[in-house]
């Protein structure tokens, strides 16, 4: 149960050095040292897009909740079943009453993940659905990521103090047992309010060392740090930010090829972390 977890370190909204990959044992240890070493019971995953959640809440086998464990106004829904023998819960953040289409982007990240978790309870919270990728990471359309560390890459705030509260950092659980097992990509998540970026967006992007550009991440790793429940990202690449076409026009051509991928891979991560301890991801 998420009030058994107990909160995460102070330090752990911090500068990106601590997410940067020569510190990366050492934030390891000092992540684990920070939450009660439990086994992983009840699994939360939290996701913007209808597109990205179908193919996922399929593979799974899950069932829409019925009434909604998350009552009106909130305009997110939920999917809940069994797999692997954990408890899984979707979370779809719903549609904008103004225009119809998906809530994307921190704020409705923010809201869902914290109603979410009051509501499910989770052991762990995974932010997953479709990203853009750094090539000069390694990155290639429908590859799937997850997340070291989460940080944001928009928000500038350059008075101290709130300089760091603006880039928000958050340690990803470590995951390397996770990664070897199942071939995935590795690295930091950032997070944005925008499809595209401005010149400053991308400078802080590549001081960041990002491999993967969104849009929610880091607002679900904000909400889940309030509860101490650990969190990561399962992110597939559906366009290349440092490429040579739009990243709008990659990015609707590789929605489904994306998704595809998740729907592959998430219940792989399921399977692997249903009944592990933290320090056994």
């Amino acid at each position: 149960m998420v009030d058994e977890c107990k909160p995460a370190r102070n330090s752990l909204e911090a500068d990106v050095v601590t997410l940067a990959s020569d510190a990366s044992e050492e934030a390891q240890q000092q992540y684990l040292q920070s939450h009660a070493d439990k086994t992983i019971q009840t699994i939360l995953l939290l996701v913007a897009m209808e597109a990205e959640a179908t193919p996922m809440v399929e593979a799974l086998g899950l069932k829409a909740d019925s009434p909604p464990v998350i009552p009106p106004p909130a305009p997110c829904h939920s999917f809940s079943g069994r797999h692997a023998g954990a408890n899984v819960h979707v979370v779809c953040f719903g549609k904008c009453k103004a225009t119809g289409v998906d809530n994307v982007g921190t704020v409705p990240a923010a809201l869902t993940t914290y109603l979410a978790i009051q509501a499910f309870k989770p052991d762990i919270v995974i932010s997953t659905g479709t990203a853009g990728g750094f090539r000069s990471r390694g990155a290639a359309i429908a590859d799937v990521f997850v997340s070291t560390g989460m940080v944001n890459h928009d928000r500038r705030i350059p008075i101290p103090g709130f300089d760091k509260y603006g880039v928000g950092a958050f340690d990803a659980i470590p995951t390397p047992h996770l990664q070897k097992a199942l071939s995935l990509k590795a690295g930091v998540v950032t997070s944005g309010n925008s499809l595209d970026y401005t010149a400053e967006d991308m400078a802080r992007m590549v001081q960041h060392e990002a491999a993967v550009k969104e849009m929610e991440a880091a607002a679900v790793a904000w909400s889940a740090d309030l509860f101490g429940c650990p969190v990561f990202c399962i992110k597939s690449v559906t366009d290349i930010v440092d490429g040579e076409r739009p990243a709008q026009e990659e990015f609707l051509e590789n929605l489904h090829k994306a998704a595809g991928a998740l729907q592959a891979v998430v219940p792989q991560v399921i399977e692997f972390i249903a009944g592990k301890r933290y320090s056994e991801l």
